[in-house]
């Protein structure tokens, strides 16, 4: 079976009608079964789609948990409901109007006549019901009706919904583009390559992904058109049936794609960077409230900012960067007020602090602190700054903060090692030895004190996090004291799979009857027993030799003491050659 598939067995769906018959009544069933066929070209048909075995097995009846439930009812019903009757909608209008005659009023949208397969199923919907979808009650011509409340409303166009999964899938296949088995592929490519930014399950341009698309379009356009997609899909379908080779088609495709190649060979990139301004110039310089240019420089106030590329990618630059006094002003291409990020080559002072002045920079990296480093001269400190906030805003107080860091939070109280708190590449983190726990905020790297630093380190210890900078561990659901067998305290955690029970070297699951807040401590050491007793888990400590090894090594052993005790040949090559073979194999 395939999640693609829309074909059906025979007798599973005279199997589905009698459920329905039995179930909604006759009404419900079609005089003829549905039979589905895709849409899509070349598509395999010898899939069947994913259906209930049984369809008398409602969802109500298998007592299924959690994620299982759900998938079950989402596959009994829409496989029920693709063997029911159609629904029977109109389209209507309804007035009213008020006695006096003066005001009238109108509602647009849908009438059920029969619900049909809606009676147990109905697509979900991403967005709001417009008025041409919205369900109206089925009323009579001359009705009296109660009127509750007026609302007098403004609307306004807005622009379509971005993307989602589904939708451009469904796209894709409108398209003719792609097959079901490379969706997955394309949709994962444009996360991966950071072409796009997910929203709300949504799919948002990334800077990178514009530029490409601008690119594209505008020196390979012929390959990035729909018709050109879906044609070569055709001619590869072709292929996979035998009616076209392989190789014609590739020389007919490579021929005019390699010449295509050639001739971008030959364009300069300041041609390349021209076009690419030109086209996102009403993407990276929106239009500015005060009507004012929106690419004067703000720093010098004479050049024009334009896009411009560099050693770590794309950004935006002044074109007085050669002039007299040069204009060193750049901001990221996906920048916002540009007054705010307009730091001068030399740096923008910030104010004193404990070591001398401190001075806001830009780097290759994006704006930081900088400030004297009396241990060093030759070296000052630098501290990056803070993401999500304009490094004009940060005030001297804070920026003294994040030059002082690494933070000592303390001397662990049982382990003896120093635990420090700082930002990383990926965001704050505490330190202990070569083990790293990630923070939720940025402000607990200066607020962190050392009872929740052991916390979070101990539930790190756990299994709270996976990898070196695995995220804090999440709060425990029930603390149940100390164990008496490890010595560590026994936790009730939520994890990947479930609840579950731990005293720091064993794991063993929540019954599944059982709530995790009802777990109790002399419960929790005898799952936890039962759990290390089945092999589920070992305490730690010195790993035993693997038996087959031990074996492996008391022959070789044997065989050592045999040649010893065999008296000495004539040829020392003769005496060495079985101690070689004997240590070898022990």
């Amino acid at each position: 079976m395939r999640t693609d598939g829309v074909s059906m067995d025979e007798g599973a769906m005279r199997e589905l009608r009698t459920a329905i018959g039995a179930q909604f009544g006759k009404d419900y069933v079609p005089s003829e079964p549905r039979k589905y066929v895709s849409k899509i070209k070349n598509a395999q048909e010898a899939h069947e789609a994913i259906r209930p075995t049984d369809p008398t097995n409602t969802p109500q009846q298998l007592h299924l948990d959690g994620d299982q439930a759900k998938l079950y009812d989402l596959v009994w019903k829409r496989a029920v409901a693709s063997q029911m009757e159609s629904a029977s909608i109109e389209r209507t209008s309804i007035d009213f109007t008020e006695p006096t005659g003066k005001v009238e009023l109108r509602a647009t949208g849908q009438v059920i006549l029969f619900d049909g397969f809606l009676k147990l199923y109905q697509e979900g919907r991403d967005d709001e019901e417009d008025e041409e979808n919205r369900r109206l009650p089925q009323l009579k011509q001359g009705e009296a009706i109660n009127v509750h409340d007026v609302k007098a409303d403004q609307h306004f166009t807005e622009p379509p919904p971005r993307y989602s999964e589904a939708s451009l899938v469904k796209k894709l296949e409108e398209l003719g583009i792609g097959r079901p088995s490379t969706y997955a592929a394309i949709l994962e490519k444009l996360r991966e390559r950071n072409y796009v930014t997910m929203d709300k399950n949504r799919f948002i341009p990334d800077d990178r992904g514009r530029i490409v698309i601008a690119f594209l379009e505008n020196f390979f356009g012929k390959y990035v058109e729909y018709d050109f997609t879906a044609d070569l899909e055709e001619k590869l379908d072709e292929v996979s049936a035998g009616n076209l080779k392989w190789k014609a088609l590739m020389r007919e495709f490579w021929k005019d794609f390699s010449g295509a190649i050639a001739d971008i060979g030959d364009v300069r990139i300041t041609q390349v960077l021209d076009t690419l301004n030109e086209v996102m110039g009403p993407h990276i310089f929106p239009p500015k409230e005060d009507g004012s240019d929106p690419r004067t420089c703000p720093l010098c106030g004479v050049g024009q900012l334009s896009l411009r590329l560099g050693k770590f990618g794309a950004f935006v630059g002044c074109s007085n960067y050669n002039g007299d006094p040069p204009c060193k002003f750049t901001r990221p291409l996906a920048g916002g007020d540009d007054a705010e990020q307009a730091i001068p080559s030399d740096g923008l002072p910030v104010g004193d602090g404990p070591n001398g002045p401190i001075v806001l920079k830009n780097g290759r990296f994006g704006a930081y602190f900088e400030t004297p480093n009396p241990d060093d001269p030759a070296k000052p400190k630098r501290a990056s700054a803070p993401k999500g906030q304009a490094p004009t805003d940060v005030t001297l107080e804070h920026a003294i903060k994040l030059l002082s860091l690494p933070r000592e939070v303390g001397m662990h109280p049982s382990e003896n090692e120093l635990i420090v708190a700082n930002f990383g590449r990926f965001g704050p983190y505490i330190k202990m030895g070569n083990l790293y726990v990630n923070l939720p905020g940025a402000d607990d790297v200066f607020d962190i004190q050392m009872n929740r630093a052991v916390a979070l380190i101990e539930e790190k210890k756990a299994g709270g996090g996976k990898g070196r900078f695995g995220r804090a561990a999440p709060a425990p659901i029930k603390e149940l004291g100390e164990s008496p067998v490890t010595g560590k305290p026994v936790r009730v955690l939520n994890g990947r799979y479930g609840p579950y029970i731990t005293d720091g070297e064993v794991n063993a699951n929540v019954p599944k009857d059982k709530k995790p807040e009802d777990i109790e401590v002399d419960e929790a050491l005898s799952l936890l027993a039962a759990r290390l007793e089945a092999g589920g888990g070992k305490r730690k400590g010195k790993k035993a030799a693997p038996k087959k090894a031990a074996k492996t090594a008391g022959n070789g052993a044997d065989k050592a003491v045999k040649v010893a005790k065999k008296p000495p040949a004539k040829k020392a090559t003769a005496k060495k050659a079985p101690a070689k073979k004997a240590a070898k194999k022990a």
